[in-house]
């Protein structure tokens, strides 16, 4: 297959919602996505780390890129999975998890992603599925992506025994399961 034709078949995505840990374990588990990866975005210092990162100095948030097959999932899907396992309505957390680095945001890549976010926030704010509150997740378009460290890479996978994965990551991934178990993207 020719570069440009795979260039062409892969889109990336990137979504902050709450700890990155939470996200990379559920989309790792998603047909369609080719490759996930912790790490941090939508801030102002230009060599981030998780420890300057968490002192929120920095602006950014802890987020995952998703690399994707869009013959075989949808950015709407995604949305889908992404406005599932974390609360949209919590202004800079989810959970315990309490500061601007865990804030939901989707960080669009084209101008039909930014779109499909905006319709789908809209369509989202005040149902039932988030309690008839107000969906708090910001639009804002991509910028810089830096990597997390490699230990924060798959994270769930390597340390599924630890309390924060059992007690925080475990219960998203059975909700994710519950809710996608027999859908396709």
């Amino acid at each position: 297959m020719d570069e440009k034709k795979q260039e062409r078949q892969t889109e990336t995505a990137t979504l902050a919602g709450g700890c990155f840990w939470c996200l990379d374990a559920v989309f790792r588990k998603v047909e369609g996505v080719l490759a996930v990866e912790s790490g941090y975005t939508g801030g102002t210092d230009p060599s981030p780390s998780y420890r300057t990162v968490c002192s929120g100095a920095t602006g950014h948030a802890e987020a995952v890129r998703i690399r994707f097959d869009p013959d075989r999932i949808s950015f709407q899907r995604l949305l889908d999975i992404f406005f599932t396992v974390h609360d949209p309505t919590t202004l800079n957390r989810q959970g315990a998890d309490v500061g601007t680095q865990y804030r939901s945001e989707i960080f669009w890549h084209t101008p039909e992603q930014e779109e499909i976010a905006r319709k789908y926030i809209e369509k989202l704010s005040g149902t039932e599925a988030v309690s008839g509150r107000k969906v708090v997740t910001a639009l804002t378009s991509a910028g810089p992506f830096y990597p997390a460290e490699d230990y924060h890479q798959d994270y769930y996978a390597r340390n599924t025994g630890q309390p924060y994965c059992q007690m925080v990551i475990r219960p998203k991934m059975e909700k994710f399961q519950k809710a996608f178990s027999s859908r396709s993207g």
